[in-house]
């Protein structure tokens, strides 16, 4: 089977993938990822506008000023970002969608099962390929293939921190008055950007979602939990 050379992950993040919207968040990780397309900021997954679609969100070497995806910031060829799916409810991944630049485009391949599992990963290039321009500030290029819609480029940054007060509580400045209230706060991100791949998939290439067992804490309540996906997104170098 043909596939490229090697890739060592670099970073994760990721949950379960329900029929409501969830996400997580990490800006500005370790030096060894900061300020590259390998940096993950967020992770979204979500229904899409048909029920039987999941949207796939993963944004990355946040945050970028307006212009600076243009200049400073772009994808990274030797970096594959990778939408790992559980749907046996195992916590290993079973089918992979993976995205990598080459030329002006991102080449997407998948949903397929990984030629490995774990922190190493070769892109399945006898995959199913849909190709995508990336986008720029000033278009917005998709593809559809089989169904499965795709986007690369520059988004406006969707998280939300009040990151100059938080400064201000870390170093005792306010103390004790805290956090302000949402309506006083100020949203660091709110002019700032990230480059982001979006994939739009049919639930029926992902396979059927396992059932989880509830949980007492975190986003599931107490009782009955519906069947999930369990989705993290990594990115990865070529060794």
């Amino acid at each position: 089977m043909k596939k490229t050379k090697l890739f060592s992950v670099l970073g994760a993040i990721g949950f379960a993938c329900f029929s409501v919207f969830l996400i997580s968040a990490d800006h500005i990780d370790a030096p060894n990822v900061a300020a590259t397309s390998a940096d993950i900021a967020d992770f979204f997954a979500f229904e899409g506008n048909s029920p039987d679609n999941t949207v796939l969100v993963a944004t990355l070497q946040g945050p970028l000023a307006p212009m600076e995806q243009t200049s400073n910031a772009a994808f990274d060829q030797d970096i594959v970002v990778t939408f790992n799916i559980d749907n046996t409810g195992d916590f290993v991944e079973d089918l992979v969608i993976q995205a990598i630049k080459r030329g002006d485009s991102m080449y997407f391949f998948g949903p397929v099962a990984p030629l490995q599992t774990g922190a190493q990963t070769s892109i399945v290039t006898t995959a199913t390929r849909t190709v995508v321009k990336v986008s720029d500030i000033d278009s917005v290029e998709t593809t559809s293939n089989n169904g499965m819609q795709v986007y690369a480029g520059p988004r406006r940054d969707p998280f939300y921190f009040d990151f100059n007060r938080y400064n201000l509580v870390s170093s005792g400045a306010v103390a004790p008055e805290g956090f302000l209230p949402p309506q006083d706060a100020s949203d660091f991100f709110e002019d700032l950007n990230v480059l982001a791949i979006v994939v739009e998939v049919p639930n029926s290439m992902l396979g059927t979602a396992p059932t989880h067992v509830a949980i007492a804490e975190g986003y599931l309540p107490v009782g009955s939990a519906p069947d999930a996906y369990n989705i993290w997104v990594t990115t990865s170098r070529k060794q």
